[in-house]
């Protein structure tokens, strides 16, 4: 417990309705052989799942609705239609509905123009609050979440291990080296969450079967105006190698025979740490 810091289920209903967007990614499923394409971007074309570092910001946002008392989780996502098992993942937990922004012109975007795109289709949403998680297990760029909050104007908190809902005021337990910082920020804002802030509830039988029929929305770049913007003629990075890594030479070996310190020293004496 963290001093001086409201949980959700000591709040009493105080917002007439909390809207809350969570943004998810479909990633390739991590048990599955993955590979590159020529242009060097992974392959996205076979089994897609939510990405688990996804499950906790959906979580959370749907135990703030529920400590709010009304309201509702929107999710929205960038990337391909053509399997929605991830995006139906976050609705089955609970999210009311979801849109996806799946364009063949936004293939090779980069981190900024995956933020532009996600902001377009925030904006429109209008929510109270925006949840992300701090990176995705596919990209690990860490940038995307702060770029959306800059392009919607919103102040951002990131690494999130506790948040809660007072009145107007999100207030958060934000994780740091030495332990955590409580923030807090007006609303509307952005908060990016780290695992373990909450535990992600299993889908239910009964959530699976709903989310079949709750709406989900296919937009394009041209509906959200950004097709001179994203796809690699708008991207300010281009992979432009991939390499595989070098193999892990064995080490040498040594027995100490009395002079083990004196090789020791030796040693770093060669690398230049002496």
């Amino acid at each position: 417990m963290f001093p001086g810091l409201i949980y959700a289920d000591e709040i009493s209903p105080r917002f007439v309705s909390m809207n809350i967007v969570v943004c998810v990614k479909q990633i390739p499923d991590p048990a599955a052989p993955q590979s590159l394409e020529p242009s060097h971007n992974l392959n996205r074309t076979g089994k897609l799942i939510l990405d688990e570092a996804d499950t906790y910001g959906v979580e959370m946002a749907l135990q703030l609705v529920d400590a709010a008392g009304t309201g509702e989780v929107t999710v929205v996502s960038m990337g391909s239609a053509a399997d929605l098992s991830g995006v139906r993942n976050a609705l089955a937990m609970g999210a009311a509905k979801a849109t996806i922004i799946s364009d063949d012109a936004l293939r090779g975007t980069d981190a900024l123009g995956t933020a532009k795109v996600l902001a377009a289709a925030i904006r429109r949403v209008n929510p109270d609050l925006v949840i992300a998680a701090t990176e995705s297990s596919d990209g690990y760029t860490g940038t995307t979440p702060v770029q959306v909050a800059e392009l919607l104007g919103l102040p951002s908190i990131t690494f999130a291990k506790s948040v809660t809902i007072d009145g107007s005021t999100v207030k958060v337990a934000r994780q740091t080296e030495a332990g955590y910082d409580d923030v807090t920020s007006p609303l509307p804002c952005l908060v990016t969450v780290t695992a373990g802030v909450v535990e992600p509830r299993y889908a239910s039988f009964k959530g699976i079967m709903a989310a079949k029929s709750k709406p989900v929305e296919q937009l394009t770049a041209a509906d959200l105006g950004l097709s001179a913007e994203t796809g690699s003629a708008g991207a300010r990075q281009h992979i432009v190698a991939v390499v595989t890594a070098e193999a892990r030479e064995a080490g040498d070996i040594h027995v100490d025979e009395g002079d083990g310190a004196d090789k020791i020293v030796a040693f770093l004496d060669s690398i230049k740490v002496l």
